[in-house]
């Protein structure tokens, strides 16, 4: 039911929402059976959307095979209801849902006017590729500004670092998902999430000449009735933007030139990120204390890297395993007024704040609250 879900975003404070689902458009009709939202979690359901918005709003039917059914209602339908100039804005956007062999290819298209379908290649980055071509095709012939960004990569660990770096087409990646079963954290064999962002970061602009990628916080909202934290639910990682105006086309302009952070709770009061310094100031939150590593690699760094194998040897699907050079700690600063100077001899730099604070809706028992500000200094590299 979307606008249960937009409507819970508009009630805690956020200010603009691209909801999203599976090759499928929020301006189309759908029906949904009553026992899938159930399953989700969703057993008082019924009560709580004809609570919200009325009795003669709820749409139900039962279907030829027997089954209770809702209709979902189009965003054309809802808006009206939730949007408010300069304060709640809607975003039309799409998670297109593709694959190759096991591996997931997902990739939301935030401002998306058309449906793109999903894509089959020879290749994850194929794949990859194919979805950008039509994302950058649509943005052109309809003159609507959008960008793509690939969703949670350790998902089924199905993308690695390197092919993430390959795929320069790609600027936008979610450092942060608030689904527990995305592998934020990586495995044994695997590398979690924030590594391959540096990784990928690293051989982007060290050995393709190509600009970093950005770092995405969203949420995977499938059981937005539930308050289980088991579950995937909303209120887990979000974006905050420095935009002109509260409309698309400036939120979409405003991450393209990467001025934004992504946050699972962690909020900054100002940030200044230039080639030159990191400069942040972050809002206190009753008694939490924060600690920010600023984190990149530097020129002339070792490069070496190494097949990952398991136990018996036999190579695993991974990420390769890199020198401890790639993504390294340059500065660690406490206190809520981190700075970082930049020397020029770094690739680039990134800062990572962290609270001693838990987020009210922590994925993990000892998830702690934190921000990622974009990589810097690469720019004068001539990327």
């Amino acid at each position: 039911v979307p606008e249960m879900i937009c409507d819970w975003y508009q009630r805690n404070g956020y200010q603009f929402v691209a909801l999203s689902d599976h090759n499928i458009l929020s301006n189309v009709e759908k029906w949904m059976d009553v026992n899938t939202i159930i399953k989700r979690g969703g057993r008082k359901w019924l009560g709580r959307y004809k609570q919200r918005f009325g009795d003669d709003w709820v749409t139900m039917r039962t279907n030829d095979k027997g089954k209770a059914q809702v209709r979902l209602k189009r965003l054309d339908e809802f808006r009206p209801l939730l949007e408010k100039p300069g304060e709640f804005l809607l975003i039309q956007s799409e998670e297109v849902t593709s694959a190759f062999k096991r591996f997931n290819v997902h990739i939301n298209v935030t401002n998306i006017k058309e449906l793109i379908p999903k894509q089959t290649g020879d290749s994850v980055p194929d794949v990859m590729r194919k979805v950008l071509k039509l994302v950058k095709e649509q943005s052109k012939t309809t003159g609507q500004a959008m960008f793509a960004h690939l969703n949670h990569p350790n998902f089924g660990y199905s993308i690695t670092a390197e092919e993430l770096a390959a795929v320069i087409e790609e600027r936008f990646f979610e450092v942060w998902n608030g689904h527990p079963s995305v592998g934020h954290r990586g495995d044994q064999h695997r590398a979690g999430v924030e590594r391959l962002w540096d990784i990928a970061n690293t051989l982007r602009i060290a050995k393709l000449k190509a600009p970093p990628l950005f770092g995405l916080g969203t949420d995977d909202s499938h059981n937005y009735f539930n308050e289980d934290p088991r579950t995937s639910i909303t209120g887990r990682g979000w974006v905050m933007v420095r935009a002109q105006e509260l409309s698309a086309e400036a939120l979409v302009q405003a991450m393209q030139a990467g001025d934004f952070y992504a946050s699972s709770g962690v909020v900054l009061k100002t940030m200044e990120c230039s080639e030159t310094a990191i400069d942040l100031e972050i809002e206190p939150a009753g008694d939490e204390k924060f600690t920010t590593r600023f984190i990149g690699t530097l020129e002339g760094y070792n490069d070496h890297c190494e097949v990952v194998k398991d136990s018996k040897g036999k190579e695993v699907h991974a990420t390769l395993r890199y020198s401890d050079e790639v993504g390294q700690v340059l500065a660690t600063v406490k206190g809520l007024h981190p700075r970082y100077k930049l020397t020029g001899k770094e690739l680039y730099v990134r800062a990572e704040i962290t609270s001693t604070g838990k987020p009210t809706r922590a994925v993990y028992q000892d998830q702690l609250k934190k921000a990622w500000t974009q990589p810097v200094g690469w720019r004068k590299r001539g990327q």
